[in-house]
């Protein structure tokens, strides 16, 4: 091969490498305007190439679309791993939570890889989320060393209230408060924010048959009324109290002894 042929080679190759970027930054910009439904040929026409160069590059539409998101995250990932050598780590790490939720709130294409309507190859998409959680991972803990960040918190944390905040900010559309789920959700994360007990039955879920033996009924109290006994004699008279035909325990033996205390209690 002569030198001519070798510095052809490599001019070719550059050029496939300048396309396959074009067709890349285009079809970002028309999926994440559009969503995933844009034909390829309106990705070449954006791109500036024809439909055969975008094949040559993607098969498919879908291989396409992978590749994009793919690419987004990796950048991102990278965005991240850059915040973590900033001066104020606290600042950041809440700059990278509002960019992110912002990013992807108006990106239809991540919306759609996020919520599963846009398939991405699990062996694909572990890698490049996995080189993310870790990005994101570094930063949180430089601003929890910083004490910006309340301790309790892991990427698994900061990544599902960051989905959240992106599923709200939609929802509320461009009538509502922009970035306000933002804030409410960087405000849990400060140390400031009070911690909240989850109740046991939450936090430690009792089974049926336990939970059925120590219920009250929905229509008894859970504690005794200061007037009842519950050793099954009328606090008026000390009579044994009968038990009702419902089989639910009475308050007082007779109607006289219930008068008698209502009674006392209006005095």
């Amino acid at each position: 091969m002569t030198d001519a042929d070798t510095q052809t080679g490599r001019h070719a190759r550059a050029d496939a490498r300048r396309n396959r970027a074009r067709v890349l930054r285009a079809a970002e910009a028309a999926f994440a305007a559009e969503g995933a439904d844009v034909p390829l040929d309106e990705v070449a026409r954006r791109a500036g190439v024809g439909a055969g160069t975008v094949y040559r590059h993607f098969p498919s539409k879908d291989a396409l679309f992978e590749a994009v998101i793919v690419d987004r995250i990796a950048r991102m990932a990278e965005d991240t791993r850059m915040m973590t050598a900033a001066d104020d780590p606290g600042a950041a790490f809440f700059t990278f939570f509002a960019e992110m939720v912002e990013r992807v709130t108006f990106n239809k294409a991540l919306v759609a890889a996020l919520d599963g309507r846009a398939q991405i190859r699990p062996a694909v998409a572990s890698g490049v989320k996995r080189e993310f959680r870790e990005a994101v991972a570094a930063l949180l803990l430089r601003a929890q060393q910083a004490g910006a960040v309340r301790a309790d918190v892991d990427d698994a944390d900061v990544v599902a209230l960051a989905t959240g905040c992106i599923a709200m900010e939609a929802a509320r559309g461009p009538r509502g408060s922009a970035g306000r789920m933002v804030a409410l959700a960087c405000d849990a994360l400060r140390p400031a924010a009070a911690t909240t007990e989850l109740p046991a039955a939450i936090a430690e879920p009792v089974p049926e048959t336990e939970s059925a033996s120590t219920t009250p009924h929905r229509y008894e109290r859970a504690t005794p009324d200061r007037n009842e006994t519950t050793e099954g004699f009328c606090p008026v008279c000390g009579n044994p109290v009968p038990v009702a035909a419902t089989g639910r325990p009475r308050r007082y033996c007779s109607a006289a002894c219930r008068q008698k205390a209502h009674r006392q209690r209006a005095r």
